[in-house]
């Protein structure tokens, strides 16, 4: 009787106190609504009015018409359908968070306010991630649809169920990550984005709307600063200021940043001649950059070019467009190639594998040379655009199918513009988050390993990718698999005085014997950075006019762990007594047989000879201290022979080439260790006249 009693106050209370509180009903902007009012009713009318023909033109103008429904809201806040249309307008802008109160608010004051009200109160809930809610709004809002008339509405609304059903999934399984903002030194109070950078982090180019930039013009459509490219430098770990990099980069009218080679000295651009997206490139000679140069028919078309991401070794193009031709949905990824003169040929696109019927964007190819990514709105994405990974299988000859490379990196709004590190531990994108320090800013992702558990923020994921702090930690039992890859850098100078030199870098698959890309190292500074991914024996050659060319070998096994190797060079100039190491010269084991890697690297000696005719030489041979001093003399002289010989079969004169042998007499290192030995067993020439 007690608890019953008890019931009955609690229920009663509830009653009387429902029926003390106003109950909110829509209120129409008419002047009967506003007789106390009137001249307030006058202003409010208007701004509606000018929102209203605003909103009617479209998407692209929602944007312009929230200050005038705003103002309209401040006067009457209660109009189911004014709330509806600021809701809208929020939902397609950067602040989609604030789209929720007044959409929920609209659907109370009038459930029948637009026949799309379901539809936006689903896409509320799934941008919050609220994914159950969005499912059942979207559904209410089929049942309001004509499948025959409402074809395309029926075909997106299930396609937004899909991505909730996603969501779930990814959400239940996310990354192991850091995010943070990369902070005020590239970060600005105005918009920031489209981050590139070279493999080894050193240099981070990137678009930017804040003031200042090279045209005094500001872009008619939103009264900001025109785009324009930044650069930042990254000294032990940390960026420096960014700088604009000025003309001729920069000009009057929008620039905008799409790609930078794995060196950091080519950087590719997009540029909006005549209403369509182009794709420009310019290129570092010492400290300056040179005019940036519209690329190949074969890549930009009548149509759209809007991404573009260069291979490592500078053959391979990756680019977007959404070009007729060939295309296998809206704006598909397609690849392009150099022939032996350089040129681009005829763009190829990569096919049903990569591509959708939907929208691919921002391609990104990593300096392994065989890992794509790149945003889609097609896939398994949770929302908008999401980023993609795929692996190129040299087996199959087939792209993998795509994967999501998982949230908390991906939410349900547009994730774009993403690079990652030539070691896989840190990617680089822009994103819209409240804490942020602009209206859009560049963020930094760190890929944690698993020897080390962080501390785990089990918090609601709800608005992560808006409203979390700086910094987000997810945890997931997962091993970050490094690529396999190796980043060779470092500075070519002058022997004799340490000046930086402009020199040519050769790249070589010995296996093959054949070239496969070529490089310079910068004329300002003498930098040099070559991308090597695993899986082949290279010969490096460093050469320029008047310089004895320096060579390396670098044997990299498919297995073989990332790494960064930094190697300085000093160039001999033609001074008798001279001497080079011939690093890509190979023998059989314990034989002077000649190995078919050894070719190009002699034919490069050979040439050599051939442009200064007037040079003598003496090929040496040199033993580590393994085996009887006899034996090893004997060997070396003999391997000394081969090479001679196989000079002279190239043309070279004899009487310029003399061979010797060497033994173990002569060590560049100890013999007490494997690498000490390695380097003791080597053949060298030596400038005897000239």
């Amino acid at each position: 009787m007690k608890v019953y009693m008890r019931k009955f106050i609690l229920t009663a209370v509830l009653i009387l106190f429902g029926a003390a509180m106003p109950a909110q009903t829509n209120v129409e902007f008419t002047k009967d609504n506003f007789k106390d009012k009137k001249d307030g009713f006058k202003e409010a009318k208007k701004n509606l009015e000018d929102g209203n023909e605003l909103f009617a033109q479209g998407r692209p103008f929602y944007s312009q018409a929230l200050p005038f429904f705003l103002k309209a809201n401040d006067f009457n806040p209660n109009n189911a359908l004014l709330n509806y249309k600021i809701g809208v307008c929020y939902i397609w802008s950067n602040y989609k968070w604030k789209a929720g109160p007044y959409i929920e608010k609209a659907y109370k004051l009038d459930p029948n306010c637009s026949p799309e009200i379901h539809y936006y109160l689903g896409r509320n809930y799934h941008l919050t991630m609220e994914w159950q809610k969005a499912i059942d709004e979207y559904k209410t809002y089929l049942k309001t649809l004509i499948p025959d008339k409402d074809k395309e509405k029926v075909m997106d609304t299930n396609k937004k169920i899909n991505e909730c059903l996603n969501g779930m999934e990814l959400v239940k399984n996310p990354v192991r990550v850091f995010i943070d903002n990369v902070g005020n030194a590239i970060n600005s109070p105005y918009p920031d984005y489209g981050p590139v950078i070279s493999a080894d982090e050193s240099i981070m180019m990137f678009t930017s709307r804040r003031p200042g930039s090279i045209s005094d013009m500001l872009d008619p459509n939103d009264g900001m600063a025109m785009e324009d490219i930044y650069i930042a430098t990254n000294t032990v770990g940390i960026w420096n200021t960014a700088k604009n990099a000025g003309k001729p980069i920069n000009s009057e009218v929008h620039d905008a940043t799409v790609g930078l080679s794995a060196d950091g000295q080519t950087m590719l651009m997009y540029l909006d001649d005549k209403g369509d997206g182009n794709i420009y490139q310019c290129d570092q000679k010492g400290e300056f950059w040179s005019k940036p140069e519209k690329m190949s028919s074969n890549i930009n078309t009548k149509f759209h070019e809007s991404s573009a991401s260069l291979s490592s070794d500078g053959k391979i193009l990756y680019f977007v467009s959404n070009k007729e031709e060939g295309s296998l949905g809206m704006h598909d990824i397609y690849m392009c190639k150099k022939d032996e003169k350089g040129k681009w040929g005829k763009a190829v696109n990569l096919g049903s594998i990569i591509n959708t019927a939907y929208n691919e964007e921002s391609v990104f190819i990593h300096p392994d040379g065989k890992t794509l990514y790149f945003s889609s709105q097609g896939h398994k994405t949770m929302g908008g655009y999401d980023i993609f990974k795929s692996v190129w299988d040299e087996k199959t000859m087939k792209w993998s199918t795509p994967e999501n490379i998982g949230y908390p990196i991906n939410t349900p709004d547009d994730d774009i513009d993403f690079v990652l590190s030539a070691s896989g531990k840190h990617g680089y994108y822009s994103s819209f988050k409240i804490e942020g320090q602009g209206e859009k800013d560049i963020y930094m992702i760190t890929f944690l390993g698993p020897e080390k558990p962080p501390v785990l923020n089990t918090q609601d994921y709800l608005l992560a990718s808006m409203l979390k702090p700086v910094t987000t930690v997810v945890a997931q039992k997962v091993d970050i698999k490094q690529p396999s890859l190796t980043i060779l850098k470092g500075t070519i100078t002058d022997a004799l005085n340490d000046k930086p030199l402009e020199a040519e870098i050769e790249l070589v698959d010995n296996t093959l014997n054949q070239v496969i890309a070529t490089f310079k190292s910068n004329s300002s500074t003498g930098k040099y950075l070559v991308s090597l991914p695993a899986g082949k024996n290279y010969g490096i050659a460093v050469k320029k006019e008047g310089y004895l060319f320096h060579s390396e070998n670098f044997d990299i096994p498919q297995t073989a762990a990332y790494q960064e190797v930094v190697k300085d060079v000093e160039l001999k100039n033609f001074a008798v007594g001279n001497k080079i190491i011939l690093k890509n010269v190979f023998f059989d084991f314990d034989k002077s047989t000649l190995r078919p890697e050894s070719y190009a690297e002699l034919d490069r000696l050979a040439k050599l000879l051939n442009d200064y005719p007037n040079l003598k030489i003496e090929i040496s041979g040199h033993t580590d201290s393994k085996g009887s001093d006899d034996y090893n003399l004997k060997l070396s002289q003999d391997r000394a022979a081969v090479v001679v010989g196989y000079l002279v079969s190239k043309g070279i004169n004899k009487d310029r080439l003399k061979s010797a042998g060497y033994g173990e007499t002569k060590p560049i290192a100890t013999n007490d260790t494997d690498e000490g030995r390695q380097m003791n067993r080597r053949t060298e020439f030596e400038i005897l006249s000239k």
